[in-house]
């Protein structure tokens, strides 16, 4: 399944970005008065193959979950069982990325990929339906938890393989389903320290400059988060050429599944936005193992994790909103949806000159 959903990932459509180019132009406004509004929809032509690009809706978020054996290093104040409730909060509909998806009117769905603590079997859909009133699970647990980066690899390659393919899967029963822009969302306590981990050995930064704080950990906290992802990069030497040995190595479960989604949309161009520091260290993944799929990539907003920005500007992504958020779940990614949507409505809706009879300059 990788192999051919990474053979399935072509570069941008150079034509039909030329067209969006050349229709921006030709609309009611000044030339590059939309600013990065202009270039984001040119891009989405691009993937798409066709101007103007299918309007982003409905929107589909998959929120991918799993625990690190990291935590036993005490890189998280907040106890491991945290991350199976905050699933059972995003089933009824309690957390914050319910209420911006409700605003937006995007649908919910949260795959244990890897939690520690099993949770109950959800019967088996008939077909899988994009319902913003109705969060669905699906359990497709690769195993109980990573283990501990700072001792042993996280995963199996096997492992990391498996994770990666439940994310291409996520993404086409989303897009089958009729989604037309799929949004990142994780859940992990811990899942900061492999996310710095990964942003170090994909772009070569500093663990100092990867690291950030992730639930705001006390100074002796986060010194001792960066020393273990020090010593994990001089551990495994993990190889950025090798993406899924990467990901085995000192990655989660739900990195590697949405590097799998990301990889999944990009195949079916069809854009993916992405939300914080956990999602753009997946989307480095994504890029090793196929660099064409940064075209399916919308980078929501940026992260305070100072890994976030570092990996953004690996990746040559700028982030349509700033706002200082370090939540997860797929929150920055939904408050940017609006502003992905307006890019591409402008290209549907808005007149040119010559039909509004305006005269140009």
């Amino acid at each position: 399944m990788l192999e051919t959903t990474i053979a399935a990932i072509r570069p941008a459509d150079e034509a039909a970005m030329a067209a969006a180019r050349e229709l921006h132009g030709r609309l009611t406004k000044p030339a590059g008065s939309l600013g990065a509004l202009e270039e984001l929809s040119v891009r989405l032509a691009g993937l798409a193959g066709v101007c103007p690009p299918p309007l982003p809706e409905p929107a589909a978020v998959a929120i991918f979950a799993g625990d690190h054996g990291v935590h036993a290093q005490g890189v998280s104040p907040w106890p491991q069982e945290v991350t199976g409730q905050m699933i059972g909060n995003f089933l009824a509909g309690g957390a914050v990325v319910n209420a911006f998806a409700r605003q937006a009117g995007a649908s919910v769905t949260v795959v244990d990929v890897g939690v520690a603590n099993p949770l109950p079997a959800q019967p088996a859909a008939e077909a899988v339906v994009l319902d913003p009133s109705a969060p669905r699970l699906v359990v497709a647990s690769v195993r109980r938890g990573t283990r501990d980066l700072a001792v042993t690899a996280a995963l199996t390659r096997d492992e990391a393989l498996a994770a990666v393919q439940t994310g291409i899967r996520i993404a086409d029963e989303l897009i089958d389903a009729g989604a037309g822009i799929l949004l990142t969302g994780d859940m992990g306590i811990g899942n900061t320290t492999p996310a710095a981990t990964l942003i170090a050995a994909f772009t070569g930064a500093d663990p100092l400059d990867a690291t950030g704080r992730g639930t705001g950990v006390d100074d002796p906290t986060y010194a001792r988060k960066v020393g273990v992802v020090r010593a994990a990069l001089a551990r495994h030497a993990p190889d950025p050429v090798d993406p899924l040995g990467v990901l085995a190595a000192v990655g989660g479960l739900e990195h590697a599944a949405l590097a799998g989604l990301i990889l999944g949309a990009a195949a079916r161009r069809t854009p993916v936005l992405l939300d914080g520091v956990i999602a753009v260290s997946a989307a480095l993944a994504a890029a090793a193992f196929a660099p064409d799929a940064v075209c399916a990539m919308v980078a929501g907003h940026r992260s305070s994790e100072p890994g976030a920005t570092v990996a953004l500007r690996h990746l040559g992504l700028d982030p349509l909103i700033d706002l200082g958020l370090r939540l997860g779940e797929g929150t920055g990614a939904l408050l940017a949806l609006p502003v992905v949507t307006g890019a591409v409505r402008v290209l549907h809706e808005v007149a040119t000159f010559d039909s509004a009879g305006v005269a140009e300059k």
